[in-house]
Order: structure tokens, then sequence, then C-alpha cells
């Protein structure tokens, strides 16, 4: 007698339904990894003095709400956040497993330079579905303000399902962008004040894009552990940068046409 072996990944999901407008000049859709949970950065991200970091999985289904409607920004350079190019915004935010998934839009006519540049980059490496060959999708409801919030429990069409979501996800519309408010410092458990963190770190020359993440409120479980724990962050916002200057090596973003 044969035992299948049944995957369950669990999903928490968010996501702002805005009205549809067919032909927007202004408006191409993303979709992305921003980040994963529960695993240490790569490398040191910037305002983390040196220390790799964790995000855990609870404080990021915590924080997904604010994610929606903040900005997506880029520098020239591709190497770093820049607060003052905003060329899209966030309209969806989910955990698949242990990827924190991006969607929204960029403002293609204002920024066509980026999204050249993401169309240059390529289909992201290394994508899977989140579920495969007889595994099961359990997705969480989380609930919250400010958005439209849906959980289930799903089966073995985990592949369809992500599918039906990015359709779903191709007709948001983003209308606001994010204002940009001085950071509150935030006190960690061993008594360390921290102000904005980053996922930004140093790394060579290359083309592929990632993403990294803003973060502030920050909260360490012990800010004197040589990897960064952070158990509480709000995020502030997103950027789009090649993923050899990510602190997470695993992040990507292609345009959803």
């Amino acid at each position: 007698m044969e035992t299948e072996n049944i995957m369950t990944i669990e999903l928490a999901s968010m996501a702002v339904a805005m009205p549809e407008v067919a032909g927007h000049p202004n408006r191409v859709g993303f979709r992305g990894v921003l980040t994963v949970v529960d695993v240490p950065s790569q490398r040191a991200p910037s305002g983390a003095k040196g220390h790799l970091v964790v995000l855990t999985r609870a404080a990021a289904e915590t924080a997904l709400p604010s994610l929606l409607g903040m900005a997506l920004d880029y520098a020239p350079a591709l190497d770093r956040h820049d607060v003052r190019r905003k060329v899209g915004v966030i309209t969806r935010a989910e955990i698949v497993g242990r990827k924190l998934e991006l969607g929204g839009y960029l403002f293609a006519r204002d920024f066509p330079e980026i999204v050249e540049e993401i169309a240059k980059s390529g289909k992201a490496e290394g994508k899977s579905a989140a579920g495969g060959r007889g595994g099961s999708v359990q997705r969480r409801a989380v609930h919250g303000g400010g958005g439209a919030w849906w959980g289930r429990r799903g089966d073995s069409q985990s592949s369809g399902w992500k599918s039906s979501l990015s359709a779903t996800a191709g007709r948001l519309l983003g209308l606001t962008t994010a204002i940009r408010s001085s950071p509150k410092h935030s006190q960690g458990l061993r008594g360390e004040s921290h102000d904005v963190l980053r996922t930004e770190g140093l790394g060579a020359a290359g083309r592929a894009l990632g993403m990294s993440y803003e973060v502030t409120d920050v909260l360490l479980a012990d800010a004197r552990a040589r990897v960064w724990t952070l158990t509480k962050v709000t995020f502030t916002g997103a950027a789009i940068l090649r993923r050899d200057k990510a602190a997470y090596q695993d992040t990507w973003i292609e345009l959803e046409i």
C-alpha cells in the first residue's frame, strides 16, 4: 500500500478591491516576492548595524495591512531605496509558505525606464506554485481594517487558485500614494532604540531584479543577538533593486500584463 505525501502550505492574504480601468495609460501591473519569513537574511540590511535579520511570520502577518497603499520606489542605480522616486503602489500582499508576495501597479507613463528595466530582467528564477502535486494549501484568514480580507482551505488545485488570485490582482487599481511621515523610534526589548530598517545590502553588479522592504516601529527579541529577530514591524514602503543588492536573495519582481 503506497502512502501519499501531503504537503501543507499556510497562507495569509489581503488586497484592496478597486475598479478596473481598461487600457489605463499610466498603469502596468507587477508582482513579485518582497522577502521571506522565519529565515535569516543573507546580508545585513541597511540600519541593522551589521546584523543579519529574521522577520517572523507572526510579525509579517500582523503587519500585512501596513503594506497596502504603500509606495514602490527605486534609485537609478537600482542599489538602494529612494523615497523621492515613487514609481508604483502596492495593492496586494500575501504570505505563501515562507514568501511574502506583492502585487500592484507601476506608473508606466511617468516612469517608462523602470518598466523597461523590469521587462528586460526577464522572468524570475526559481519561482514555483504554492503547492505541488499531491500538496494542499491552507489559507488562514486574518482580520483588520483598510482592505478586503478573505480566507479558505484549498486542496491539490492550489496552482489553479494561484492563477485565479493573480487574475484578480490584475484588476486591482491602486489610487493611493504613500505619505511618508517621520519614522517612530521603537524601544527594543533589551533597551535599544531602532530607526528605519531597509533590506538593502551590499553586493556586486548584476541584472536580475529583486525587492527590498522598509520598516519602522521595529521590536527585537534581543538587540544583542548576532541575528536580530524582528517580532514587530510596520511596513512603510518597498523598493525595486538589483537582486545582488538585496539582503534577501530570493526576492524577484516581474511585469503582470
